[in-house]
């Protein structure tokens, strides 16, 4: 009967915890088992059930003349399971919990890997679930909803105020505005007119258009995006653990000391079989991997509860050995940097003035532009919107109506060509639309009163973040699918060293690839289209208000929506990972210098290692490592002031 690794775990645990009651009151001289036969039946279904697969991995890696970190398990657990069976029938001292222990660590630590590889095959199922799964379409005069896998190449599809666009097409009929940010990255909506191409799953706003239908299925824009995240989570390597790298020079050393033990007391010196049959069994006892099942997965439970009440999930323990040798952080723009919609930032004129009239020409718009002056407009509460007579929209220039104070337009600088602007305005024009700023012209009676600047703002934290990271002496780079100047200013703004804008979703990850060859890379993102950059990188970070698909993209999620997070998580990375290696030399310090001991080097003095101080220095090991763990949660959280 096949088990499942939670199976054979929960079988392990069963098991091994009446022996562990056991060690616990041996001390007081309370027998809670009744002697060694009952800890031999425990161990002996630990061993067969549990631990089953363990040495069939390392029967076969001996076959290939290899070791791993099974032939360590095995080893161990065999030897100090056969050795106490045969210590139990001498009436001598026994280890059976030492076997079922080991076991029971070991797949402890694989449990944890098993859920963190099941949640990351979460995020391609999320990406599929964006796509639409019904669209109207106009087949032969007639409107038809038909699902979204019955659409061909050609079919006219119309997509109202709201719904998602269906397929990847050009626009034939009507004009929009289309939220692209999770897709492209987009900060602001995109107008849309005919001849224009949009993306399917992107969100259609405030207009009916009608698109002709032109990549489907595979050949959408979505499609790639989830192939790149697919690639990108099965051409990581898998972490080389350090266990086995050790394993593969210790187990043989092991091996071969215990069998020269042997044979030097037994042929050489002339001891009797059964003292040299203990010193071999010492070496091998001394040298069990209990210590080392703990090493791993004890500094992750610590260290992963230590991240997390600082408001960071650190998703799979694969991110820690790569996380110290990060020496590039790159950053989404919008949503990340950003804080993902449209704000007014400044004003020229007499703001009241200027919002008052801007206010009652855009109170009936839903335009997310228009929305961020009425938000603005909302700062002063005596300002009130009257009813506009004549009310215009002039494609492509803005709007225009009659106000109580007089004609009135708001819109963009094609009105200049019919309206009169004095220099001073002209010129702080120039200076924000140089900023990246969308600028929005307010006029009253034939001439520009004011100006109002419009962008997507960074976030408070954010150059606090950018500066932080820099005290650590990692580069920071923009990744972002925006425009050029938009990028280049909100990078100017928090201070962000490199911007590489103008990127599409599939480029994106290209572009991780491309600055890995350098070093490690860390992408911290919080949207759709981050998600195969999220995977591609060395190190992904999330922001926990992100996507469901960035999230499980990720390997770290910042809970709090905190980019100052991002520092911390890569300093606490580092220190639970430094703390797995120093629980590693705590696993095997004691096996160091008790294997001398254990062959009996001082024998001569009258002092030897038994099996019995074996077991101890076995579990002194492994309670150094747990204490080592623990320890972590001491850990402080660095806080390095910036410069602002």
């Amino acid at each position: 009967m096949h088990l499942t690794i939670k199976q054979r775990f929960g079988i392990a645990v069963v098991f091994s915890l009446p022996m562990v009651v056991q060690m616990i009151l041996m001390p007081a001289g309370i027998d809670f088992l009744g002697g060694p036969v009952t800890e031999w039946v425990l161990t002996t279904v630990v061993m067969a059930v549990a631990a089953g697969p363990f040495i069939k991995s390392a029967w076969a890696s001996f076959k290939k003349h290899n070791s791993n970190m099974d032939t360590l398990v095995a080893i161990g657990t065999v030897t100090a399971y056969f050795y106490s069976i045969g210590a139990m029938v001498e009436g001598q001292p026994v280890f059976f919990e030492g076997a079922a222990l080991v076991v029971t660590f070991i797949l402890l630590g694989q449990v944890f890997e098993e859920r963190m590889r099941a949640q990351a095959s979460g995020a391609v199922d999320k990406l599929l679930d964006l796509q639409a799964k019904e669209a109207e379409v106009v087949r032969n005069g007639q409107t038809i909803t038909i699902p979204v896998e019955k659409i061909v190449v050609g079919d006219i599809v119309r997509a109202r105020p709201g719904q998602k666009i269906a397929v990847d097409g050009t626009v034939v009929e009507g004009k929009t505005a289309v939220d692209e940010s999770l897709v492209t990255g987009e900060s602001l909506p995109v107008e849309k007119q005919v001849g224009d191409a949009v993306i399917g799953a992107s969100i259609n706003q405030n207009g009916t258009i009608l698109i002709r239908a032109e990549k489907l299925g595979s050949d959408s824009l979505l499609a790639q995006i989830v192939d790149l995240v697919k690639s990108a989570q099965n051409s990581r390597a898998p972490i080389q653990q350090l266990t086995d790298k050790v394993s593969t020079v210790f187990v043989p050393v092991v091996l071969v000391a215990a069998i020269a033990t042997f044979l030097l007391w037994y042929v050489a010196f002339g001891v009797s079989l059964g003292t040299a049959v203990v010193f071999a069994v010492s070496v091998l006892v001394i040298a069990c991997p209990c210590a080392l099942g703990l090493a791993t997965p004890t500094a992750l439970m610590v260290g992963t509860g230590l991240t997390a009440r600082h408001g960071i999930l650190i998703k799979n323990g694969e991110v820690l050995e790569t996380v110290s040798a990060v020496k590039t952080v790159v950053f989404d723009k919008t949503g990340t940097i950003t804080v993902g919609q449209p704000t007014v930032t400044d004003v020229v004129g007499e703001e009241e003035r200027v919002l008052s009239v801007a206010s009652q020409l855009e109170a009936g718009s839903e335009h997310p532009l228009a929305q961020a002056i009425l938000d603005r407009a909302k700062v002063f509460g005596q300002i009130k919107v009257e009813e506009v007579n004549g009310f215009e929209v002039l494609p492509g220039q803005g709007v225009q109506g009659q106000t109580s104070a007089g004609p009135a337009f708001v819109g963009n600088q094609r009105f200049l060509d019919h309206q009169q602007m004095n220099p001073d305005l002209a010129v702080s024009f120039k200076t924000l639309q140089n900023q990246g700023k969308t600028v929005v012209l307010v006029g009253l009676n034939q001439e520009v009163i004011g100006l109002i600047a419009i962008q997507d703002a960074p976030k408070a934290q954010s150059r606090q973040a950018m500066a932080t990271l820099k005290t650590r002496g990692l580069e920071t780079v923009m990744l972002t699918g925006d425009n050029q100047a938009v990028a280049e200013a909100i990078a100017q703004e928090v201070g962000i060293d490199r911007v590489i804008a103008e990127v599409m979703p599939a480029e994106k990850a290209a572009h991780i690839q491309q600055l890995q060859e350098v070093g490690p890379v860390a992408f911290v993102g919080d949207g759709i289209n981050d998600a195969p950059a999220l995977a591609t990188a060395d190190v992904g970070i999330a922001m926990g208000s992100g996507t469901d698909v960035a999230i499980e993209s990720g390997n770290i999620v910042l809970v709090k929506n905190d980019l100052t997070d991002v520092a911390t998580a890569i300093d606490l990375s580092a220190k639970i990972f430094k703390r797995i290696k120093l629980n590693l030399f705590w696993a095997f310090i004691y096996n160091v210098l008790g294997l001398p001991i254990a062959a009996g080097l001082f024998y001569g003095l009258g002092f030897v290692l038994s099996p019995e101080l074996a077991g101890l220095a076995m579990a002194m090991s492994s309670l150094s490592v747990v204490t080592s763990s623990l320890l972590l949660n001491r850990t402080k959280v660095k806080t390095t002031p910036a410069t602002i």
